[in-house]
């Protein structure tokens, strides 16, 4: 730890941190990877256009959704006498081309939209769906032209041109305007969702508890005289645990990186507990390179340490398990409860439980949960949360 670097070399966590270093990142600094990381806690480039990627699959259904009762709506609106499924067929086929075209449109003009102001994007999307809407209005007059003289049906068919294209000119214009404020709209409203949360993350993240700070700073004094190296380290590692805590909380971390945040923890209380402090790393199963919101596990052991170790008179063995169940990782971190303070927790614990509860939520949704088991002699956390890279 003495130029910034993190020794794991210890335990299975160290070997499972260092297995995981060899499949791909090369050595830095801890500092230097929380620095260059860029995820954020909904795993992808935020995208701030408030046009949606229309190329989607999942936007695509919802276009044939949206065309379909349009078709319907239109076909209910006929006029008397038409038989319903022949105006529901004949107006279905040329909505739902004209919603998918128009869709089409938009996705592949969306990187250019996407570098024009707002009012301009907005303009230019309209300007493009009533294009479309001419075009398809043209191209449908004139394939019901060259049907009917090959002797299809005429009522299949608009038989007034200029009066079919400002119809369908007009029911354009009035649903692009409407679709286009929508979108805006619930753009601005994800966004105010999204700032919202930010905040609640920073305010969440800010709870730092001071009593480690105090506890640490007192070890490092008493060290200064005795061991002056260990007490140097001691300080590199507070360091470095600080700066992770007071970081920017938005980007999450590997799972390798919170594993080492929590290392240089225990190293720092083993400082102050001794032998009293033992912790059991089984976290060989666990995917190193999967995506956790900071600090999400090291609280947890500090959590067992100061309401599980630090009352037992002999100390005793936190262990910390992580698996991968199904599409989610799974972290438990256990430790002993003396007997005599079962049922009376020492405060503050369900604080913290309730900070990586709600952190937890605000990044992964139901997705991401905090499950306690609590037996007489034993208190287990365990932190469940979508597997991703």
């Amino acid at each position: 730890s003495k130029n910034g670097a993190i020794s794991l070399s210890n335990g299975p966590a160290g070997e499972a941190v260092a297995r995981a270093a060899h499949e791909g990142d090369p050595p830095r600094s801890l500092s230097a990877r929380l620095s260059l990381r860029g995820l954020t806690f909904d795993r992808g480039t935020q995208d701030d256009f408030f046009l949606p990627d229309l190329c989607a699959p999942r936007m695509v259904l919802v276009v044939v959704l949206v065309s379909q009762l349009l078709a319907i709506a239109f076909a209910l609106a006929r006029p008397s006498g038409a038989p319903f499924l022949t105006e529901l067929a004949r107006i279905s086929l040329f909505v739902q081309w004209l919603g998918l075209t128009g869709a089409a449109v938009l996705c592949y003009s969306r990187r250019w939209l996407s570098g024009l102001s707002v009012p301009l994007a907005a303009s230019a999307a309209f300007i493009l769906l009533m294009g479309n809407t001419a075009l398809l209005s043209e191209a449908a007059f004139l394939i019901g032209r060259s049907l009917s003289e090959q002797g299809f049906s005429e009522t299949l068919f608009p038989t007034d041109r200029w009066a079919f294209l400002l119809r369908n000119a007009g029911i354009c214009a009035i649903v692009s305007a409407m679709l286009l404020r929508y979108l805006f709209v619930a753009h601005q409203w994800r966004l105010h969702v999204r700032e919202e949360a930010r905040s609640r993350i920073h305010a969440l993240q800010a709870r730092i508890r001071p009593h480690f700070l105090f506890n640490s700073m007192n070890t490092i004094a008493s060290l200064t005289r005795s061991d002056p190296s260990r007490a140097e380290e001691a300080v590199e590692d507070l360091a470095d645990l600080f700066r992770a805590t007071l970081k920017d909380s938005e980007r999450p971390l590997r799972m390798k990186e919170e594993l080492e945040l929590t290392r240089i923890y225990q190293r720092i209380e083993e400082l102050r507990l001794a032998e009293r402090l033992r912790v059991e790393w089984r976290v060989r199963d666990l995917p190193m390179r999967a995506i956790v919101p900071s600090l999400s596990v090291q609280p947890l052991l500090e959590n067992a340490i100061y309401h599980g170790i630090e009352p037992l008179d002999g100390g005793g063995t936190v262990t910390i398990d992580g698996v991968v169940d199904g599409e989610d990782v799974v972290v438990t971190v256990a430790n002993p409860i003396a007997k005599e303070t079962n049922g009376s927790v020492r405060p503050g614990n369900q604080h913290a439980l309730d900070n990586i509860r709600q952190r937890l939520r605000l990044a992964y949704g139901e997705r991401g949960r905090v499950e306690v088991r609590e037996t007489p002699d034993r208190y287990e956390v365990t932190l469940r949360f979508p597997y991703d890279e």
